[in-house]
């Protein structure tokens, strides 16, 4: 049996690789619909070797869709998605607005698939940040073995992250540092973008955390265990597309670290490259375009009992936003609808 899909946000940078994603992974939908706002309507956007043509959003009727992939941002969700749910429209969320609602689950497929019965509640379900998503697909396999107590984390985010006008900024910018004459100012970022690195994602919070920082801490707790203690500095580097992060984990018990890389070698959505050798690992350039989150330089951490770093790559408009969005449509196909 296939079913009826709605994209929503078509025309953006998720949007699209949520349309690439469908099609790659054969998702069993009779019929994909393309849905943007007035002002992109009839903008064709790729589906496999369909094109389609994006319908408004604003008068779409949602009776009869079985799910909707939503990414366009808070604000427009706020308003969109209830009229889908209503609708008896499964509602996968890629903003922020549903992450922290206690009656919403937040999933990543491979921690927490389990957790789909809770789309009952609102028939939404949450798509959680994409830092987070990453870092967690590679927690819960170790977490699972000697119990994670405490996570440090420093991320390296690509501008994708911040949508086209980030990369548009950021390839500006780069061109015109060789060409001087023409000068192109922060808008976007809060700082020039182009051979820089900037700590700062998102809106600074009293605490003196981002919010981008603070989303790591949450969605983690709701993740995968509440009782683990995070600590994020969140920056943003001036590459394209593709999330990096280093994390240093201290555990209750004891993990070597060859036992560690034989557990992430097995578990799945990860790839281990561990080589101690020039190059024997992976850089976000390398991970575009992959369904997986690769794992390196995974080592001990002489300085507490029981501790290891890793290193974590992944493509953050797939595993980090349009990839994992469509997993869970595949959980609810799997476990919800063909039960």
């Amino acid at each position: 049996m296939g079913y009826k899909v709605a994209v929503v946000g078509a025309t953006g940078n998720v949007g699209r690789e949520m349309l690439n994603i469908l099609a790659e992974r054969q998702f069993p939908a009779d019929e994909v619909v393309a849905l943007a706002s007035r002002r992109s309507l009839g903008t064709e956007v790729s589906y496999g070797d369909k094109t389609l043509k994006t319908k408004d959003l604003d008068t779409y009727d949602f009776e009869g869709t079985d799910i909707a992939l939503f990414a366009i941002g808070s604000e427009a969700t706020k308003t969109y998605a209830p009229r889908a749910a209503d609708s008896g429209c499964l509602v996968i969320d890629n903003s922020s607005l549903y992450r922290y609602e206690p009656d919403i689950p937040l999933i990543v497929p491979e921690v927490n698939a389990e957790a789909i019965e809770g789309y009952r509640n609102r028939m939404i379900i949450a798509n959680p940040n994409c830092s987070t998503a990453q870092m967690v697909v590679a927690l819960k396999p170790l977490h699972d073995r000697a119990r994670i107590r405490r996570v440090v984390v420093s991320t390296y985010q690509s501008v994708s992250g911040a949508g086209k006008e980030g990369m548009d900024e950021l390839w500006e910018q780069t061109k015109a540092v060789y060409n001087p004459v023409k000068e192109v100012p922060p808008k976007k970022f809060t700082k020039q973008i182009a051979f820089n690195v900037i700590p700062h994602i998102d809106v600074f919070m009293d605490s003196g955390d981002t919010r981008e920082e603070w989303k790591m801490v949450a969605e983690t707790k709701k993740i995968v265990d509440p009782a683990i203690r995070v600590a994020a500095t969140c920056v943003r580097v001036p590459v394209f597309v593709g999330h990096a992060e280093a994390i240093n984990i201290e555990f209750e018990d004891f993990l070597d670290e060859d036992e560690a890389r034989d557990i992430l070698r097995e578990s799945p959505g990860i790839l281990v490259v561990d080589k101690r050798e020039d190059g024997g690992y992976v850089t976000p350039v390398e991970c575009v375009g992959d369904f997986a989150t690769f794992v390196s330089r995974i080592r001990q951490d002489v300085t507490v009992e029981s501790g290891l770093n890793l290193w974590v790559v992944s493509d953050n408009l797939r595993k980090g936003a349009a990839l994992n969005a469509v997993q869970i449509a595949e959980v609810y196909i799997n476990r919800v609808l063909s039960a």
